[in-house]
């Protein structure tokens, strides 16, 4: 399985992967995973050498699968410094591979899109069929986005479109984008959310009924895609009345604080926290932020990673999304969705602050998690998709 974010980091791809990993290793399957020295999301190494990994040694994971990691290049937390980056580590992936025992199916989980060029190599080098987990809207949101410009959309289409195709299945973690992909001529595909294991993730006591000002929190990436200057707009509107806490980092962070004390928003900018830090945010929040900008039709078909956590710990959902996400927070009833408004958004926090009692939503959230979204029986059935694709191949 290839990689371009995986343990002791703490990124999206490496949520996923880890609990499939769990799943595949206690149902007998050996799991070679191949990944950059851990150094997101500051873009240098910050652990010991032990933990972050040494350039193609390989360790024992904590399921006993095997990782070997492979060299990254130091960069600015910037899209082209990422870009630069993920192209290095991609190209180091390959013989990475190589260096382990030949597999039965080789995965490469993507939106990076260079480690989706080394798993199609891989793959090509071994003759073993191919999946692509491809969990982001691609080539569709490298437009959109304009991580590929003009004049390189076509050739870049053309490759990404032509790997999927030639690979034995493209997982979608929506069945929005399955449904595109197969609009598109593919008949290779299959959806596998993500999910969570409700197990080990708390179900907190309700928000305080009486509370001086409104508490909402945002978890995730500062970029582009979650268009974050219409909440501090928005919290700017309802002013004193409310916080807004934003914990993470990215590639728009510095221009979100310049913003902020701008307009002398309420907004506390904080850096990444895991473990039980996180659900210390959850019990002091009353709201949390589920956003993706709604201007790229891509995100119709995509669904904010963190959406599951924040139904599972039974806190109301601020949700500024489209299509798949929008329809998901609305039946689970766990929240409000707006439009990507700041006054809109203003007027809803206003509410909130003044009737709490909106903001008790009991169980709904966490109900429709174990309904639709538990990781063990995601990832027993990823594992039965992946069984077909190896006695297929055999045959």
């Amino acid at each position: 399985m290839l990689t371009h974010s995986y343990t002791p980091e703490h990124s999206p791809p490496q949520r996923r992967w880890t609990q499939f990993v769990r799943i595949f290793r206690a149902a007998g399957w050996d799991v070679d995973v191949i990944a950059p020295i851990a150094h997101a999301p500051h873009g240098r190494r910050k652990l010991p050498r032990d933990e972050a990994g040494r350039p193609f040694k390989a360790r024992r994971g904590e399921f006993g699968e095997s990782v070997r990691t492979v060299p990254y290049l130091w960069h600015r937390t910037t899209r082209r410094g990422r870009l630069l980056n993920h192209l290095t580590s991609a190209v180091c992936s390959i013989p990475a591979a190589l260096m382990g025992a030949r597999p039965d199916v080789v995965v490469v989980t993507v939106p990076s899109l260079p480690i989706l060029g080394a798993g199609y190599v891989v793959s090509r080098i071994l003759r073993r069929p191919l999946v692509v987990d491809m969990r982001d809207a691609w080539p569709d949101l490298a437009w959109e986005s304009r991580v590929v410009r003009d004049g390189g959309r076509s050739s870049v289409g053309r490759v990404i479109t032509a790997i999927q195709r030639r690979a034995a299945l493209v997982v979608t973690v929506t069945s929005g984008f399955a449904r595109t992909l197969t609009d598109r001529g593919l008949r290779n595909t299959a959806t596998v959310s993500n999910g969570v294991d409700t197990s080990r993730i708390q179900f907190l006591d309700p928000p305080a009924a009486e509370r001086d000002r409104l508490e909402v929190l945002y978890l995730g990436n500062l970029g582009e895609s979650q268009r974050l200057g219409v909440p501090i707009r928005a919290a700017a509107l309802v002013g004193d009345r409310m916080r807004l806490t934003i914990v993470g980092s990215g590639v728009r962070q510095k221009r979100l604080e310049r913003l902020a004390r701008e307009l002398g928003a309420p907004v506390e900018f904080r850096p990444p926290n895991h473990g039980k830090e996180i659900f210390r945010l959850y019990a002091d929040a009353d709201s949390c932020i589920v956003s993706l900008r709604d201007d790229w039709k891509s995100f119709e078909t995509t669904i904010p990673s963190k959406t599951y956590e924040v139904l599972s710990v039974g806190r109301h959902v601020t949700g500024i999304v489209l299509g798949e996400a929008k329809s998901i927070l609305e039946e689970a009833g766990a929240g409000h969705v707006v439009r990507a408004d700041p006054q809109e958004l203003a007027d809803l926090w206003s509410m909130l602050a003044s009737d709490r009692s909106l903001l008790r939503i009991g169980r709904t959230g966490r109900n429709w998690v174990e309904r639709n979204a538990d990781v063990e029986v995601l990832g027993r059935e990823y594992l039965r998709h992946l069984e077909r694709v190896v006695e297929e191949s055999r045959r």
